[in-house]
């Protein structure tokens, strides 16, 4: 029997001139796999309260419809649900973020399918992706287990062991955004596959010394089952971290697998990730969010309640304390 996956995304309105790539690139993994297996979840924020658009409401109103029109495309050939959220208010103190996404879709899909996997908007999906995760879950040594397709050249060694072998020895460079191999190099899907067809043979990793970011997590529903989940208290970002935090916590032994020759892209510098948002300024994706005092403030609380998740002395912040 195959075994049942559940991927899901948060997706801003600004990120509509991205989210094909990331749909186009699921569409083909899920059709190599079989799209009875797979459920595919999106969280669309349709809200401007961290956000303002830049135009009128015709044309935000415009620009939605084509969101939309992005993600109904999965519709008919594809098991796909969606929530649209458009109605919160800073009054409220109520914003809807990647960190209540992930914990929700944990909780929501852990006790439909067999394997988690967190998608992002700037992510493409590898091919082989379903197919590989498959044997993998089919095979492992515990059902409580984590695992991660390799990544791009990172900023420090301590990502080296999730690097893919074809970029791990390149040289980092700051500002790069040349180079196929930088951090900040935004790849094709044509690329990408290019690359993860010249494995022939998988590479996999066992470690319990776990390293991860979000994009493209893969869980066992059997460790959200065991309790592991994003604290409420990790409100904005960060929330991978703390995910990481609580694992270790409850589940400190169980395997991370890599697997080291099929890459996964993380295209978080896109030029075209954060469009037709108001008043920012920058020229790279980090300088436009940080022209917002709310994301400095919002980035800096959420990670000090990740950090402080087991402090007895620490109250945690809260959005409230963004606003103030």
């Amino acid at each position: 029997m195959k075994t049942k996956f559940a991927i899901g995304c948060l997706v801003q309105w600004y990120e509509v001139n991205i989210i094909g790539e990331y749909i186009s690139s699921l569409k083909a993994a899920v059709d190599v796999y079989g799209s009875e297996n797979v459920l595919i979840h999106f969280d669309i924020i349709q809200d401007q309260i961290l956000e303002e658009f830049d135009g009128t409401e015709e044309e935000f109103e415009v620009l939605l419809d084509s969101l939309m029109d992005k993600i109904t495309s999965l519709e008919g050939n594809y098991k796909v649900h969606w929530n649209c959220f458009n109605k919160y208010t800073q009054a409220s103190n109520e914003v809807y973020s990647i960190a209540d996404h992930r914990r929700e879709f944990n909780e929501r899909y852990c006790e439909k399918v067999d394997v988690l996997v967190w998608g992002e908007s700037d992510m493409l999906v590898p091919l082989q992706a379903f197919t590989v995760l498959d044997h993998l879950h089919q095979n492992v040594q515990t059902p409580k287990y984590v695992a991660t397709f390799s990544i791009c050249k990172m900023w420090d060694a301590s990502w080296k062991v999730l690097e893919h072998p074809k970029f791990t020895d390149k040289p980092f460079i700051e500002n790069d955004y040349d180079n196929w191999w930088s951090l900040k190099y935004t790849m094709s899907i044509q690329e990408m596959n290019s690359i993860n067809s010249e494995t022939e043979q998988l590479e996999l990793l066992a470690t319990t010394q776990h390293k991860f970011n979000g994009c493209g997590l893969i869980i066992s529903s059997e460790v959200i089952k065991a309790g592991v989940n994003i604290p409420s208290s990790v409100f904005f970002v960060h929330e991978d971290t703390a995910f990481m935090i609580i694992m270790n916590r409850l589940l400190e032994s169980i395997p991370q697998y890599i697997i080291k020759n099929i890459l996964v892209v993380h295209n978080r510098n896109h030029p075209k990730k954060r469009m037709y948002v108001k008043g920012e300024s920058g020229e790279t994706m980090n300088q436009k969010r940080r022209s917002n005092s709310w994301y400095i403030k919002a980035n800096k609380y959420s990670e000090e309640n990740c950090y402080n998740l087991f402090n007895p002395n620490y109250k945690s912040k809260t959005w409230k304390d963004v606003w103030k």
